[in-house]
């Protein structure tokens, strides 16, 4: 609380109060301390706090629903670093809620490649974004890696794989 007080536009401390607040469940005083940070201008000093602060106030505003505000967040998480994973994935999921299943499969699958195709989570919400946007073989494939990785992983075989068979003989 003192280098808020003495700096009262330091990145990190203001990032940490944030966070402190997210424990407490008190996510209005989070989000109005992660608006300060987004209304700065990004330093590189700073870039990864800049990037976990953007990152937490579009999980906010995803779970208020107001995905405009989220998405503008994140495209400029993703400006300054487009290998951010969760940035991504956030998109994704918008996208995926807006039932713009194409789209959201394209940010799925930069989520996929830049995580190094290991999280099942993102490998099943890619299969089943393939699935929906009609690429079938697409969605056997990642199906293919993720059970590969995490044989007993919950859902993506009976949902995803067989169902995408299915389809592709029909």
């Amino acid at each position: 609380m003192e280098i808020a007080t003495t700096e009262r536009d330091y990145v990190p401390a203001l990032l940490g109060m944030a966070t402190a607040y997210m424990y407490l469940k008190q996510t209005p005083r989070a989000r109005n301390q992660l608006k300060r940070i987004a209304k700065m201008n990004w330093t590189s000093e700073d870039a990864e706090e800049f990037e976990r602060s953007w990152l937490l106030l579009a999980d906010i505003y995803i779970q208020s629903g107001k995905y405009d505000m989220a998405s503008d967040l994140l495209k400029k998480c993703i400006q300054y670093n487009k290998s951010c994973c969760k940035a991504w994935e956030y998109m994704g999921f918008i996208m995926e809620k807006e039932q713009a299943y194409k789209d959201a499969a394209k940010n799925y699958e930069n989520a996929w490649k830049n995580g190094n195709r290991n999280n099942p989570t993102i490998g099943f919400r890619l299969a089943f974004n393939y699935l929906k946007a009609k690429r079938y073989v697409d969605a056997i494939d990642v199906c293919h890696l993720v059970l590969n990785q995490h044989p007993h992983y919950p859902k993506i075989k009976k949902e995803i794989l067989d169902k995408a068979r299915s389809l592709i003989r029909i």
